[in-house]
């Protein structure tokens, strides 16, 4: 959802646009532009999903922060999660300074204040929460915050929420919401928890959050054919039998899950324009699907037709319909 483009704005207008939003949706107190009135250019948007907040910011250079006055001030006791995308800046908190650039992710404890740039065209995904929502002690969150970049955990966390955003304007309003938001929840608990904590606080939340990594693990290498339950285990350090116990007590097959998922991006690409020159079977193959007997069969149980009515549909523009109940299962 579109919050703010300055480029749609009087030039006069822009600078003080963009910090009335800033204060606003995050808390910022300060902002500091790198371009001159007459050529900045800051876009916001924002999503929420549950009790999570996904902000995606673009634009030329800027400097945002919190300072302790402001933290101390007023009562906000939220978390922010910046997953930086496109340019190169900073992030600094109380004697912490760490440099930023693609792919990076950083954590910013409200009550802390901090500061974040970059310089030239940039952008970022945040995600804000309160605090409490994470359920781990305070000194833990502000532990971790200058050790987080070495966490195994971050990268898993980082494809996590791009996968979000590619999927927020579907997904916000509908009744998937808080259950995506609990999974981003386990998983920023995981990421600060690898880094900061004794080792029975480490302990307890890896085993609260092992199917959501494992899930999110799946979702990131769906498309690679030799994703197998003993390849997932293995990443986890857990064996096939746990997996498996694991996968039920949540309620689900992980067959069945990465079947489907495999299934739904299949889908989509067979009805997109832009791959209208791949064939079925070359479609099937880089999601995963070696043998394509097995793919039209589980396609059809799915959506109750073959995969080239389903394109020769698309392509009409006729109206898609619903997979049949049993689907969904699994």
């Amino acid at each position: 959802m579109l919050v703010l483009d300055t480029s749609d704005l009087p030039v006069g207008d822009r600078i003080g646009a963009f910090e009335a939003v800033a204060a606003g949706a995050g808390g910022v107190s300060s902002v500091e532009v790198e371009e001159p009135e007459g050529t900045v250019w800051q876009r916001l948007e924002l999503w929420p999903l549950g009790p999570l907040t996904l902000f995606h910011t673009q634009g030329t250079g800027m400097r945002v922060s919190r300072s302790p006055r402001q933290a101390r001030r007023d009562a906000l006791d939220t978390v922010a999660i910046n997953i930086h995308r496109q340019g190169s800046g900073g992030f600094s908190w109380t004697d912490h300074h760490q440099r930023i650039g693609p792919n990076s992710a950083t954590l910013q404890h409200m009550p802390a204040g901090y500061e974040y740039w970059w310089s030239g065209l940039g952008s970022t995904l945040a995600l804000m929460f309160d605090t409490e929502r994470l359920g781990l002690p305070e000194e833990a969150i502000r532990a971790a915050i200058p050790t987080l970049e070495h966490s195994p955990v971050g990268q898993l966390l980082i494809n996590h929420v791009h996968g979000l955003h590619g999927i927020a304007d579907r997904v916000a309003t509908g009744p998937e919401a808080d259950a995506l938001a609990s999974a981003t929840l386990e998983l920023v608990r995981a990421w600060v928890v690898s880094v900061a904590g004794d080792d029975a606080t480490r302990r307890a939340v890896a085993t609260e959050t092992l199917l959501t990594r494992v899930l999110a693990y799946a979702r990131v290498h769906l498309r690679e054919p030799d994703l197998t339950p003993q390849r997932i285990a293995w990443a986890h350090n857990t064996s096939v039998r746990t997996l498996y116990r694991l996968c039920a007590d949540g309620g689900l097959s992980l067959e069945k899950w990465i079947v489907r998922r495999r299934l739904e991006g299949a889908r989509s690409d067979l009805a997109a324009p832009s791959h209208a020159h791949r064939t079925i079977e070359a479609v099937a193959r880089s999601w995963g699907f070696g043998n394509p007997a097995f793919f039209s069969r589980r396609f059809r149980e799915a959506y109750g037709t073959t995969p080239g009515e389903w394109r020769r549909r698309s392509r009409r523009g006729e109206p898609s319909w619903r997979p049949p109940p049993s689907a969904h299962g699994g």
